[in-house]
């Protein structure tokens, strides 16, 4: 390999989103968007704004989220 002195090229593994919290979220959000025809972007983005910030406020939600990948958070 030409540059292999300083490039180091790493196999990552494939995206898995069972172990991505974030997706737990994302399924909170569209549950409430079932029926919702937005009138515009800026109509959208108001309403994805109340519904995160609904799942703010209830940490144990957010918690379900991790608790579902499997993945443990260690305080430290």
């Amino acid at each position: 390999m030409e540059n292999e002195e300083w490039l180091t090229v790493l196999q990552l593994p494939s995206y898995a989103p069972e172990l991505n919290p974030q997706e737990g979220v994302w399924s909170l959000v569209k549950r409430g968007l079932a029926d919702f025809a937005a009138a515009n972007l800026d109509h959208l983005s108001r309403v994805m704004k109340r519904k995160l910030k609904k799942i703010q406020y209830r940490p144990e939600r957010i918690d379900g989220c991790l608790t579902e990948t499997g993945l443990i958070m260690n305080a430290g």
